[in-house]
C-alpha cells in the first residue's frame, strides 16, 4: 500500500469504502485496488486517460508525469487513488481525489472505452461511491456539513454525462480552453519580459535569491492577489499559501521563472501588487513547446488599468522569446466579467469546451465516545 504521508485527510484502504462483492454488474474476480506508481501500472492508467481525452475531445494530450502527479510523491500528500482490476490484474477503471480546497475535492474519472456498457457503468459506480465516502472524509477532517465533489466532463462526452448525472452529479459550469498563435516578432509586444513599465504599472518577474529560489515575499504577494481577484468568481474556495503553493509546484510544467506580478505607483507610498499571472509548460511530443496560463488575476479596485492586457502581453512575449508557438488558457464561459471579450481581442480562439460537474455530499456528525464512568 503506498504511504500517503501523515497529513492526508484520505481513507487509504479502498475497500474500507467500497464493496466489491456488492456492486451489481461487476464480473466475478475483478477487485478494487489502489496503483502502484512503482509498476506498470503508471503506463496502463497513461492509456486510460489518453484514451479519454481522445473520445471526449478529438486528441489525447496527457503523459507519463500528469499521472504521476497524481499516483506518487508529494502528490499524495493531498491526493489518494482507487482503481478497477480486472481477473487478469489489468486496470479497466481509475479514480483520483484531490482535496484542493476547503469544500472542494476534485475528482478524476476514468473508465476504459469499449467495455460493455454494464461492466463501465459497474466501474463508474465504484469510482463514484469511493468518492463519495472520500469526501466523507475530507469533509469530516475539515470539520464540515457539506463536502463538495468537483468533476469535469468534455462537452461532447455523452457517456461521461449520463454517468455523472446518474449518480447525481449536477452540470454546473461551463469553460472555453483557448489558445492562441505565438510568432517569433511578438517578442516586442512589451519592452522586456523580465521587466517594463508603462503609465504607472510595472510588470515583472518574481524575484529570485542568491540560491535561485524565488522569493517568498513576492510568491506570498502573488498568492494574496490572487486570492483577492477570484473572491467574486464561480466555486472560488479558500486556499492556504501552502496549499497554493503546494498544489502549483506539483504541475509538470511548473517553472519558477513564468510568475510574474503586476504593480500600480502609489502617490504616498510603495507600487502596490494588484495583478499577477502564473504559467506553466505545455510540453509537447513533436514541434515547438507552448505556454499555459494557469492563473492571472487582477484585484477590483485596479482593474480598467489595462493590467490584465499588460500581463497577457508580457507571456506573449515571453513565449515567443522562448521560440513556444501558442499560448493556452481557460476561461470561465458563464462569468459576468466578460473576460473572453480581452482574450478574443488578443487573438485567442476557443479549442474544445469542457464542463463543470458537482455533487455535494452530506458528512455525517462525528460519534461521540461514551464517557468513561
Amino acid at each position: 500500500m503506498t504511504e500517503t504521508g501523515g497529513d492526508s485527510r484520505f481513507e487509504p484502504d479502498p475497500e474500507e469504502l467500497v464493496d466489491p462483492d456488492e456492486v451489481v454488474g461487476l464480473p466475478e474476480g475483478w477487485v478494487i485496488d489502489s496503483p502502484d506508481p512503482d509498476s506498470a501500472d503508471v503506463a496502463r492508467l497513461t492509456t486510460l486517460l489518453r484514451d479519454h481525452e481522445r473520445e471526449g475531445r478529438g486528441w489525447p494530450g496527457a503523459g507519463r508525469e500528469d499521472v504521476l502527479v497524481e499516483v506518487s510523491g508529494p502528490g499524495l500528500r493531498t491526493r489518494q487513488n482507487v482503481v478497477v482490476r480486472d481477473g487478469t490484474g489489468l486496470i479497466r477503471a481509475w479514480g483520483s481525489v484531490h482535496d484542493r480546497a476547503v469544500g472542494r475535492m476534485l475528482l478524476v474519472h476514468v473508465v476504459e472505452r469499449g467495455l460493455p456498457e454494464r461492466v463501465a457503468r459497474a466501474c463508474s459506480d465504484v469510482v463514484v461511491e469511493w468518492a463519495v465516502g472520500q469526501a466523507r472524509e475530507v469533509g469530516s477532517a475539515r470539520g464540515l456539513e457539506v463536502q463538495q465533489i468537483d468533476t469535469g466532463a468534455f462537452a461532447d462526452d455523452e457517456r461521461q454525462h449520463r454517468w455523472l448525472a446518474a449518480s447525481g452529479f449536477e452540470r454546473v459550469r461551463t469553460w472555453w480552453q483557448m489558445s492562441r498563435p505565438v510568432t517569433p516578432e511578438e517578442t516586442a509586444l512589451v519592452p522586456a519580459a523580465e521587466l517594463w513599465s508603462d503609465r504607472g504599472v510595472t510588470v515583472r518577474l518574481v524575484r529570485r535569491r542568491d540560491d535561485g529560489m524565488p522569493d517568498e515575499d513576492d510568491l506570498r504577494a502573488v498568492h494574496d492577489v490572487l486570492e483577492e481577484a477570484f473572491t467574486d468568481h464561480f466555486n472560488s474556495k479558500p486556499e492556504t499559501f501552502d496549499e497554493f503553493l503546494h498544489r502549483l509546484r506539483e504541475d509538470p510544467g511548473h517553472r519558477w521563472d513564468h510568475w510574474w506580478l503586476a504593480s500600480l505607483d502609489q502617490a504616498d507610498g510603495p507600487a502596490q501588487p494588484v495583478g499577477a499571472l502564473v504559467a506553466t509548460v505545455s510540453e509537447a511530443t513533436e514541434g515547438p513547446d507552448g505556454s499555459y496560463v494557469a492563473y492571472i488575476g487582477v484585484i477590483e479596485a485596479a482593474r480598467g488599468r489595462g493590467v490584465a492586457k499588460g500581463l497577457l502581453r508580457t507571456v506573449i512575449a515571453d513565449a515567443a522569446a522562448r521560440g513556444r508557438d501558442r499560448v493556452g488558457l481557460e476561461v470561465d464561459a458563464d462569468s459576468e466579467t466578460g473576460a473572453h471579450h480581452l482574450y478574443r481581442s488578443l487573438g485567442w480562439e476557443t479549442s474544445y469546451v469542457t464542463e463543470s460537474w458537482h455533487r455535494d455530499v452530506a458528512v455525517p456528525e462525528p460519534v461521540s465516545e461514551p464517557a468513561t464512568p
